[in-house]
């Protein structure tokens, strides 16, 4: 191995600063026009009118598009489904303009197209609507009393209720108790590249540029949304701009671009405006958890109860999985769940980073904490006391974990054995400072369909590799670059990547945390099989000096194909392919993911922990340092594997301190719905963040052995901030975030 764990900078990289990439919304295309969706304005009622008269009059106007003229799609829509599954992944099974109910504010209902983008916002601004307005319930608070509890959740896929043991009798023998009921404010998407789609018609060939985590995701539900064939539909999407989630379901924005496509006749470009991220494609919903936990004198826990009441659409029942990890992070013998929804005016929730784990630890490593108190015991040991050497939840080995090893790197660094436990023992002036610490936990996520890579070598040594996946900042390109230069045994800058079009051979879409795994599974599988077919060919050259060798007896490096232990026989696979007169050889490899293991549990493990100091007098709280130690499996790239979790454990600050989007309940619209009022943390908030990781071996997730980096640094980090706070001040706020007001 030459690449791999290496810290390659980014193949992509010049391409963005100097701005050579192209965007979805940046594609230029004879004839092409823009279009401008105008959302409903109330969050629930009917259209009574659209007036389009004043705004089909103004200059550059080529057409109004709303549901008395839509145009043809499908009768039956493709069902909510995670775009990991392979299959049509729509953001919500409702899809707008169908008809004059509106259900949520900001629900699309009309489309302006023009010649240019200034005069179809300025069109839209003509467009007259009026409503008859019915009740909404928008908030936990205003749904309580129609809260249910849900039979199944996430499209399906996670049971609203899981019980083991007697969680009553595991309560009334603990030595302690801890009840907490914990607010968790919602959470909106914001990357830099807002949602964008362009669109262009070719007879019955549509070709999308679209912004999204996974282009066959956004290839299968637009032609199942406009009743097509799927082999009618081309996505090309090169680059990302940031998604986070916000662009790993496939909302309705791509299928509208293609109608409004077809409707004139001419190329569209529809892009998102920042306001419009807030209400069309999903967000974090706002949540209440309810969580008790028992323990024995000596630390070690008793029982689990945890429930969960959030709002979801009135279309689906989904939840982030908040109370997944309580199941299987401890060992508990005695454990609950509940999943409880309000159906709700909104759109319907989403992914965001570290969907459900990221809100879930923050309230369950935050009650641990708690409880140590309590019990008089160290945060850190009262962990390594319910450390579950085996899955709780199913009893099974891990494939890999490193927890224990994380722990202690993690309490090193971070020099954990400095701190006295005293709260408020520590004071610098007038700043009260604090140290806290939590575990991070994150599901390795099955997948179920098979990932392909075209490997082709010429005969002037360089390769191209050829896959569908988009780069969407994560650094997946570079890394799987890398995993192309080992399996071929070349290095990896004669290696280019082609990557982002549907017309290559498939790929999932890279979301929760499992793209890049899953990804150079197919790209190795495509390399190994490249090699083996060259040397393959050279052992059955007479002319070659490898003719005769075994097979399994043939190492490369550098290009050159040479007998193990024999360096003076070989050849270079240049030579090899000229004198066979081979311009290039191809090959597509196949990475076919078995069913979910039954002999073992797969989750990534980390500890997180953060030092904070918090003004006396002002509430001001500032994060000084952070300290992350991660067990991820193998790291492919250990420059991009660095910033990745370094990343998430700053989100995890932002989450625990500033971000929430805040409903008007009486106007049932989000009350801040721009980069100016929802608040994101800047340079000057961020502290020193230390980042490690643990390699551990695992052998069952993937042949790569990843686990992915893109979640885990954020989940545990707002918890290890919030007990950091605890520390500092003595005060226990259970909701998030922990705003200047709170502490005051």
């Amino acid at each position: 191995m030459t690449a791999i764990g290496e810290p390659v900078e980014r193949i992509d990289g010049r391409q963005k600063v100097t701005g050579a990439a192209r965007y979805s919304a940046e594609i230029a295309l004879p004839g092409l026009v823009h279009a401008v969706l105008i959302g409903a304005r109330v969050p629930s009622g009917r259209i009574t009118a659209i007036d389009t008269g004043e705004a089909e009059r103004a200059d550059g106007v080529l057409a109004i598009v709303t549901h008395h003229n839509l145009g043809p799609i499908a009768d039956r829509q493709p069902p909510l489904m995670p775009s990991l599954a392979g299959t049509a992944a729509p953001g919500q099974s409702f899809f707008p303009m169908r008809d004059d109910v509106v259900h949520y504010a900001g629900q699309h209902i009309a489309i302006v197209i023009a010649d240019t983008l200034e005069r179809a916002e300025q069109a839209a601004r003509l467009v007259r609507v009026t409503y008859e307005e019915t009740p909404a319930i928008t908030t936990v608070e205003q749904g309580r009393g129609w809260m249910y509890e849900a039979d199944r959740i996430f499209a399906g896929m996670v049971p609203g209720r899981v019980t083991r043991g007697d969680v009553d009798a595991g309560l009334s023998g603990a030595d302690v108790r801890v009840t907490v009921t914990f607010h968790c404010a919602a959470n909106h998407h914001n990357p830099i590249e807002t949602s964008a789609t362009t669109a262009m018609w070719d007879g019955d060939l549509l070709t999308l540029w679209d912004a999204t985590q996974g282009p066959n995701a956004t290839q299968l539900t637009v032609a199942a949304q406009l009743g097509v064939p799927v082999s009618q539909v081309r996505v090309i999407s090169t680059f990302v701009g940031g998604s986070f989630g916000a662009k790993a379901m496939i909302w309705d924005h791509p299928a509208l671009a293609a109608l409004a496509a077809r409707h004139v006749g001419r190329p569209v470009r529809l892009a998102l405006t920042r306001e419009q991220m807030f209400d069309s494609v999903g967000h974090r919903e706002e949540q209440e958890q309810y969580l008790v936990l028992g323990a024995r004198a000596d630390g070690r826990l008793t029982a689990i109860r945890h429930h969960k009441l959030s709002p979801t659409s009135v279309f689906d029942d989904w939840a982030g999985t908040a109370l997944g990890c309580s199941a299987s992070l401890y060992a508990c013998p005695n454990y609950e769940s509940v999943y409880r929804l309000i159906k709700a005016n909104t759109i319907t929730p989403s992914f965001i980073r570290g969907p459900g784990e990221s809100e879930g630890m923050v309230v369950l490593e935050t009650t641990m904490d708690e409880l140590a108190y309590e019990l008089g015991m160290d945060p850190l040991e009262l962990r390594l006391v319910n450390h579950a050497d085996v899955d709780p939840e199913s009893g099974r080995p891990w494939s890999s974990k490193g927890l224990k090893e994380c722990y202690a790197r993690g309490a090193e660094l971070f020099g954990w054995e400095r701190r006295d436990p005293r709260p408020r023992s520590h004071r610098e002036g007038d700043l009260l400072i604090g140290m806290g610490m939590a575990t991070a936990c994150y599901p390795v996520a099955p997948v179920f369909t098979p990932q392909r890579a075209r490997a082709r070598l010429y005969a002037d040594g360089r390769a191209v590799i050829q896959a569908s996946f988009a780069e969407f900042g994560t650094g997946v390109t570079t890394a799987v670059a890398q995993v192309a230069a080992d399996g071929l045994g070349i290095g990896i800058d004669a290696v280019r990547m082609e990557h982002g079009d549907t017309a290559l051979p498939n790929t999932v879409a890279a979301v929760g945390s499992a793209g890049t795994g899953v990804i150079s599974s197919g790209v190795h599988a495509a390399a190994v099989a490249l090699r083996g077919e060259l040397v393959r060919t050279a052992i059955a050259d007479v002319k070659s000096p490898l003719y005769g060798a075994a097979p399994d007896d043939v190492v490369v490096k550098d290009g050159c194909m040479m007998v193990r232990n024999h360096a003076d026989r070989g050849e270079t696979y240049t030579d090899l392919m000229r004198r066979n007169h081979l311009s290039d050889v191809e090959v597509v490899g196949s990475y076919d993911p078995p069913p979910p293991s039954d002999q073992y549990a797969s989750m990534t493990f980390g500890a997180q922990f953060a030092e904070v100091a918090v003004d006396a007098d002002l509430g001001l709280v500032r994060v000084r340092r952070m300290t992350g130690v991660f067990a991820p499996g193998r790291v492919l790239n250990r420059r991009a594997a660095h910033s990745q979790l370094m990343g998430g454990m700053l989100w995890g600050l932002s989450h625990a301190l500033l971000e929430a989007t805040h409903m008007d309940p009486v106007q049932g619209r989000w009350a801040n719905a721009s980069l100016g009022d929802y608040l994101v943390p800047v340079n000057a908030d961020a502290p020193d963040v230390q980042v490690e990781t643990i390699e551990v071996r695992d052998s069952v997730v993937n042949p790569m052995g990843v686990k992915g980096v893109g979640e885990i640094g954020m989940v545990g980090s707002g918890a290890a901030v919030a007990n950091a706070i605890f520390h500092a001040t003595g005060r226990r706020l259970h909701k998030i975030p922990i705003t200047i007001e709170d502490l005051l």
